[in-house]
């Protein structure tokens, strides 16, 4: 995983970083932004838009938005049949999701 989106991001979802990614990896949860880690190409174009400083790379996020990030794509998440994974075409087709993983959605 390149970039991670962290807890400044919680309800305030600005959506600059989406505009900017050039490879659609960004899916909207109900309260936040997740970058998918397979997908991304890290090429830091999110961060730079990021008005929250919401976005860092991986290796100097917090552990715990860290792995919070990789569930999103990886496990079951409420209301969905199976993992989200790598999604064809990107986020755009997918459109907001409506769902979070429980680190987001118990805060």
């Amino acid at each position: 995983m390149a970039y991670v989106i962290g807890a400044s991001c919680v309800d305030i979802m600005d959506r600059s970083c989406m505009e900017e990614c050039p490879i659609d990896c960004i899916y909207e949860g109900e309260r936040k932004l997740y970058i998918n880690p397979v997908e991304c190409i890290d090429c830091g174009a999110c961060e730079v838009a990021c008005p929250e400083q919401a976005i860092t790379v991986d290796r100097k996020a917090d552990p715990e938005h860290r792995a919070d990030n990789r569930r999103f794509f990886e496990e079951v998440l409420p209301g969905r049949d199976a993992p989200l994974g790598a999604a064809p075409g990107g986020a755009g087709p997918v459109g907001p999701l409506g769902v979070d993983t429980a680190l987001v959605g118990g805060r």
